[in-house]
């Protein structure tokens, strides 16, 4: 029987991927909250986890996470009398803010792995196993996201 490594090690083996990879599903101001859910959730089934690929069951539950996030902002009633204010900030160093909003757009399974390839550095086979999918399809829906991506920046000089 192969033992486990300690959750601490785990976590910090897996820290950076998954927060990068949930800054682009959720956003910066967001990321946080998804990110000690996911850990949570992670601790709690850490002893039942195959071993196989860690870093991919661990994102699947961050992906989950991101999905959860995006339904329960669908639920918050929105002010009708006064327009939203957009949120303001500075990027992240290293961070190209209109790029990453731009990613937020494409739809669910695309923006998953984009930001799975390129937030969290995932190979194709950890792609396909967090999305519960073929690798032929992770490497498709890399492929298509990054095609709408190229179309959104080539179209008017930039995102909408």
């Amino acid at each position: 029987m192969q033992t486990q490594q300690p959750f601490q090690t785990f976590l910090d083996e897996h820290r950076v991927p998954v927060l990068g990879f949930l800054r682009a599903m959720v956003g910066p101001n967001d990321a946080d909250d998804c990110f000690q859910e996911t850990f949570i959730a992670a601790m709690r089934g850490y002893e039942r986890m195959n071993g196989s690929n860690p870093r991919a069951w661990v994102m699947t539950i961050a992906r989950r996470k991101a999905i959860d996030h995006h339904r329960a902002g669908r639920r918050r009633p929105e002010p009708r009398e006064e327009l939203p204010e957009q949120p303001v900030r500075d990027p992240l160093p290293g961070e190209d803010a209109e790029l990453w909003l731009a990613v937020r757009e494409l739809p669910p399974k695309q923006r998953g792995a984009v930001a799975m390839r390129y937030a969290a550095d995932l190979d194709y086979a950890e792609i396909a196993t967090a999305l519960a999918c073929s690798e032929d399809a992770a490497r498709r829906s890399v492929h298509e996201g990054l095609k709408r991506l190229r179309q959104t920046f080539e179209s008017e000089g930039g995102p909408q």
